[in-house]
């Protein structure tokens, strides 16, 4: 996958689900092209992508946490397109909190949910370095998107137990 996307491949992705409830062994691809394609063929991508991994813009699910370096990597990466796109899914995973939700007024079992939704907003928060230092461009078509997501960090603790 060349330079970027280095460790995708040491991810197990086929026994990870998505947020469709699809194996999530397309994601490698999906992050393919987001890097390298252009601008319509990694827009497309990205929408894509975005629907496996935070569905509806609230679900995450268990491929969503490993994803997140990447999506980090990508969003952070100049020669790459729909960056503006990618912030905004890395907001909205870390927004996320649709199992917590559920859980807190349910009977229901639903801890493995909350662990994936658990590890999604810690991995957004381990990027916190990745984060700052795009939000510290000069060019405010960089900086901006950056910095939505660290107001986004910044109002979305880890959940407790974390």
């Amino acid at each position: 996958m060349g330079r970027r996307l280095k460790g995708v491949a040491g991810v197990r992705w086929g026994d990870l689900r998505d947020a469709t409830g699809a194996p999530a062994s397309g994601i490698p691809a999906l992050l393919s092209r987001i890097a390298y394609g252009d601008e319509r063929t990694a827009c497309a991508a990205v929408d894509e992508l975005a629907d496996g991994v935070c569905a509806l813009g609230f679900v995450v699910a268990e491929a969503t946490a490993p994803a997140v370096p990447f999506l980090l990597e990508l969003a952070a990466s100049p020669g790459v397109v729909c960056r503006p796109a990618l912030w905004d899914l890395l907001e909205n995973v870390c927004r996320a909190a649709q199992w917590h939700s559920a859980a807190a007024g349910s009977a229901s079992d639903y801890r493995r949910q909350l662990g994936w939704e658990t590890a999604a907003r810690s991995a957004v928060h381990a990027g916190r370095p990745v984060v700052e230092a795009v939000a510290s461009s000069v060019r405010p078509e960089e900086a901006e998107p950056a910095r939505r997501l660290l107001r986004a960090m910044d109002g979305t603790p880890p959940f407790p137990g974390e």
